[in-house]
């Protein structure tokens, strides 16, 4: 048993290999041994356009709302903008009342989605608004699912709890795919994400993985 936690500690300690040379790296989703999964399947959820969310949802070590105080809301179409820094500390605020978030079943799964300027009940409102997301405690590897792209583009941003944008990454084309983020230097200091899209049928966020600290503090001697 000593052996198989000095193997996966010797995994972890490799993955600083992986990074680039911006200030999050994009590597392989499979590559992250992260400890808390936020699924979204044990919340009420529809078919069609979904059931929405007015206010904060809260989940176990992380919050979900629009976006973070200080942050404008700005629109594209039907699609929500939020540009800029955050003011601090990082706060999350919530959307608008049917401007906000929304719980989608898929097949087996339910998964989250922002409503955009068209508001909800209406179809054009599904996927296509911003999703803002603050940790507990700050992280330093971040893993998700996309669900439902169709070729667009997603603008995923990572702030400080100072509200600092550390960095920023553009997506695409979108495709139901996973994406993992390694903090350069395996640094801890993302306290939140916000993700936004301009995806032809909007997107849904799924699977949020995080906390790698605590498989670390596990693996020590």
């Amino acid at each position: 048993m000593r052996s198989f936690f000095a193997f996966c500690f010797s995994l972890l300690t490799t993955l600083p290999a992986l990074a680039c040379e911006r200030a999050v790296c994009s590597v392989p989703a499979d590559s992250l041994m992260l400890s808390r999964h936020i699924t979204f399947d044990d919340l009420p959820s529809g078919f069609g356009v979904g059931r929405k969310i007015d206010g904060i949802l809260e989940q176990n070590g992380a919050r979900f709302g629009e976006r973070f105080a200080g942050q404008p809301l700005e629109s594209d179409g039907d699609f929500d903008v939020v540009p800029g820094p955050a003011r601090a500390p990082l706060t999350l605020v919530p959307g608008a009342p049917g401007e906000a978030l929304g719980i989608l079943r898929l097949m087996r799964t339910s998964v989250l989605q922002g409503h955009g300027p068209r508001g909800f009940p209406k179809t054009e409102a599904v996927g296509e608004g911003a999703i803002a997301v603050i940790f507990d405690y700050d992280q330093s590897a971040i893993a998700l699912d996309i669900r439902g792209g169709e070729q667009g583009m997603a603008t995923l941003s990572f702030l400080a709890r100072d509200g600092r944008v550390i960095d920023t990454h553009v997506i695409g084309p979108l495709s139901e795919t996973s994406h993992g983020f390694l903090r350069a230097d395996e640094q801890t200091d993302i306290a939140g994400l916000i993700l936004t899209n301009k995806d032809p049928e909007g997107i849904a966020l799924d699977n949020l993985r995080f906390d790698k600290a605590a498989i670390l503090s596990l693996l020590q001697p």
